[in-house]
């Protein structure tokens, strides 16, 4: 375990932010299940996080031939199978997803486009995350999908067949997502019907814009229904992934709070991305804050921030940095739409507000909402907890920054699962002092 100290101070400078975690996931699966040769641009071998890891060796498990041609270029190479997994029966077939909940729920219905058993297992709190929606799937269908506490996954086994098919949308829609990935390459035509509330809605969009640059499609019948062609098969492309405006929020919160006059500029994202946590932007300026649009990013400088009511709904990924943004806003801030926080990496509802009270922060939550009342300055001086979540990791460091005193985080490690590179990006790039040292210990903590 590693602790990292963060020392109060004032960004500046500019950085460009990683790529998009949710586009990666896309791109290296559409590009795993085309026939040919697909080139992904804008990874980078030395960064990649430990999600897209798990998901690229997921599909090299699968069959599909995924490297990156020397470690200067940031492009992947992948060399696909040509729709189903290219499975034998001589060979046992284990997926570890790592702690990554889109490459467990993206690869479930992949896998069981053979009539072959898979177990897929999973690290962390990834096995207590609920899988109910595909349990009832693959009920209604006859098919295996059978828990496997001892080795803390699933053994799934298909063949999946085309048809309609109904999901709650409240509660993930990286099952909508998964089934869009299986189904386009079964024999005939299937549905998907989402019952409301539809949260997420812009990460299925992510989905259906990756599919197309692959030569898949799926259209919407109304705003709840979903037609997907079978007999479709992916075909090769060339993709750039775009930045990560998920990791863009941890800065632009950082730089609207803690920041030089001149502020801190970000680039590598595109101003008009579909990505839902763009939204990231509208809410600091709702909240009073100066951002500035650039070509392919942001300038953001600190202001007098205030009070908002802000709905989670389709950005639920944003609720750690928005809780520390709303910590200095002046009023009372009100999270809503926020139940799925708790079934994340932590329980980022409970976790937080134990931090943020342990720094001082005025905050109280319901089962679905977090009330923040932000204005003050903190003194810092303690020692935080991750709970093993990355965003509560660099939700933390951006709140360090603006302290009195330097924050420790125990297990700040869990950065590794989305953006390796952050403490390294936040003191050489922006000027915010950090430092690691190793724990030994529980009791050290």
């Amino acid at each position: 375990m590693r602790r990292a100290t963060v020392y109060p101070g004032l960004a500046a400078g500019a950085l460009t932010v990683p790529p998009s975690k949710s586009l990666a996931h896309r791109a290296v699966i559409c590009a795993a299940l085309a026939a040919g040769e697909s080139r992904l641009t804008g990874l980078a071998e030395e960064t990649l996080s430990a999600d897209i890891r798990a998901t690229i060796a997921g599909m090299q498990k699968l069959g599909a031939e995924i490297y990156f041609v020397s470690q200067a270029d940031n492009e992947l190479v992948v060399r696909g199978v040509g729709g189903c997994p290219m499975m034998s029966g001589d060979v046992e077939w284990e997926i570890d997803c790592g702690e990554s909940g889109s490459t467990l729920r993206f690869l479930i219905p992949i896998a069981a486009l053979s009539g072959l058993p898979v177990l897929l297992a999973g690290h962390g709190r990834l096995p207590q995350r609920p899988q109910t929606v595909y349990q009832q799937i693959f009920a209604e269908q006859g098919l295996c999908f059978k828990p496997t506490p001892a080795q803390n996954g699933w053994l799934v086994c298909g063949p999946l067949r085309p048809g309609e098919f109904k999901l709650r949308g409240d509660i993930s829609s990286q099952f909508i997502s998964g089934l869009l990935f299986a189904l386009p390459l079964l024999a005939g035509d299937s549905c998907l019907r989402i019952e409301p509330p539809f949260e997420s809605c812009s990460y299925v969009q992510l989905t259906l814009a990756t599919l197309q640059k692959f030569g898949v499609t799926a259209n919407w019948q109304d705003e709840y229904t979903l037609h997907i062609p079978g007999g479709q098969s992916y075909q090769p492309s060339q993709m750039t992934v775009e930045g990560d405006f998920s990791q863009l929020a941890f800065f632009a919160v950082l730089g609207s709070i803690s920041a030089r006059p001149e502020g801190l500029e970000i680039h590598g994202v595109d101003v008009n991305s579909a990505q839902g946590d763009r939204k990231i932007i509208d809410i600091i300026r709702q909240m009073g804050g100066d951002i500035l649009d650039l070509p392919d990013g942001y300038l953001v400088r600190p202001a007098k921030l205030r009070a908002a009511q802000i709905d989670l709904a389709d950005c639920p990924d944003l609720g750690p940095v928005l809780a520390v943004l709303a910590a200095h806003a002046q009023g009372e801030t009100r999270i809503y739409n926020a139940r799925r926080l708790r079934i994340k990496e932590s329980d980022r509802i409970a976790d937080m507000q134990e931090e943020l009270q342990r720094c001082g922060v005025a905050i109280r939550t319901t089962d679905d909402e977090m009330f923040i009342t932000g204005g003050g300055s903190y003194p810092g001086g303690v020692c935080c907890h991750a709970h093993n979540d990355h965003r509560i990791v660099m939700a933390l460091a951006v709140l360090a920054a603006a302290c009195q005193k330097p924050l420790q985080i125990a297990g700040a490690e869990a950065v590794n699962k989305s953006y390796p590179n952050f403490f390294a990006d936040l003191q050489h790039k922006l000027g915010v002092k950090a430092d690691f040292t190793e724990i030994k210990a529980v009791d050290e903590i």
